[in-house]
């Protein structure tokens, strides 16, 4: 005869795990929190007030950047990750964070480990004003391999109708402003870890892990308080995901029936200051051509600004200690353009 956990599930180190799960998310609660962390469903309360309430939602997980934290045995950044990547998504649509679940799974489960997964979550979800309101916790013995986790989430913000941003008001002549990032995010580890293969190397004052695993940075406040004062003025935003400048920016810009867009971004190069870990991971091999199309290389998130507002938007993102710059201008093309990789052109 055979029980559950002699077949790799362990029900009881699960019980453990949820109880330290509960004291994290209690961090997070806000108004509107309808049910505590356990329950078979996550309820949260439409704020009141609103007249055209618009649900927006993302969802991401963190790739591969997580086999950097199982070596390294440092997880809770990695939770932070998590919710940005969901968080920063939703900011792009002018929405706020309301709420956020996550997923963790793994072959075998050490409820310390999985603890320090959900406090960076929480931690996450403090700095982006939302709760966390559920999750799960998936062990699969046999399906991954045991000490490897995967983590991902799925968030849910509010906003009036008539407040979206959509990129419907971008023109030519807008600016454009880079928001730093904290350095690589969450996107193009595949090809750090191909660079990459001793993580307690020097560098910048730390190990070359420590500084890869420094979380993405959340960008709902700041972002949040520039909308609070010039929403009319930001036209259009997006989040530096993967596929670096090239994929991301055009994806803000309106395009007709038949996808083609009649607008492009000029960025002017050494216009902000790119983070160190870059110009390493070109030392180590990364082709210095392909950067711009895989990582964000220190500009995180965009925003598309009425021209004569952009030195207000930068005064009150700085006043959120946000550093940001005038990184380049959206000028109308000579041609419609269907590939997005036509849509920015760089200038020195």
């Amino acid at each position: 005869m055979i029980d559950y956990r002699q077949s790799g599930v362990d029900v009881e180190e699960g019980y453990k795990a949820v109880s330290k799960y509960k004291d994290h998310a209690k961090r997070t609660k806000i108004p509107g929190v309808l049910s505590g962390l356990g329950s078979f469903a996550g309820m949260f309360e439409v704020p009141a007030g609103m007249k055209n309430p618009v649900m927006v939602s993302g969802t991401d997980g963190v790739g591969t950047k997580l086999d950097i934290a199982c070596a390294m045995k440092k997880y809770d950044t990695v939770g932070i990750d998590c919710v940005a990547m969901s968080v920063n998504d939703i900011l792009c649509t002018g929405a706020r964070p309301l709420y956020f679940l996550d997923y963790i799974a793994c072959g075998k489960l050490d409820a310390h480990i999985a603890s320090d997964f959900v406090k960076g979550v929480s931690d996450g979800c403090i700095d982006s004003g939302c709760a966390l309101l559920g999750g799960e916790t998936a062990e699969m013995p046999g399906f991954y391999d045991e000490g490897k986790y995967d983590i991902a989430g799925f968030g849910v913000g509010i906003i009036e109708k008539d407040d979206i941003v959509n990129g419907d008001k971008i023109t030519s002549g807008d600016v454009l402003i880079g928001l730093a990032s904290t350095g690589v995010h969450s996107n193009g580890f595949s090809l750090v870890r191909k660079l990459v293969s001793d993580y307690s190397s020097p560098f910048a004052g730390k190990t070359i892990g420590d500084v890869l695993l420094t979380p993405t940075k959340i960008y709902v406040k700041p972002v949040l308080a520039v909308l609070e004062k010039y929403r009319k003025d930001v036209h259009g935003m997006v989040h530096i995901t993967g596929g670096g400048f090239y994929e991301n920016i055009p994806r803000m810009y309106p395009s007709d029936d038949e996808g083609y867009m009649s607008l492009i971004s000029v960025i002017k190069k050494n216009s902000w200051k790119v983070p160190e870990i870059f110009g390493e991971l070109i030392k180590r091999g990364a082709n210095p051509d392909r950067m711009y199309n895989t990582f964000n290389m220190g500009i995180g998130f965009v925003m598309a600004v009425e021209a004569s507002r952009a030195a207000d938007i930068i005064t009150e993102l700085k006043k959120h200690n946000q550093d940001s710059y005038v990184i380049g201008r959206v000028e109308k093309s000579a041609q419609k353009i269907k590939e997005q990789t036509d849509a920015v052109v760089f200038e020195n």
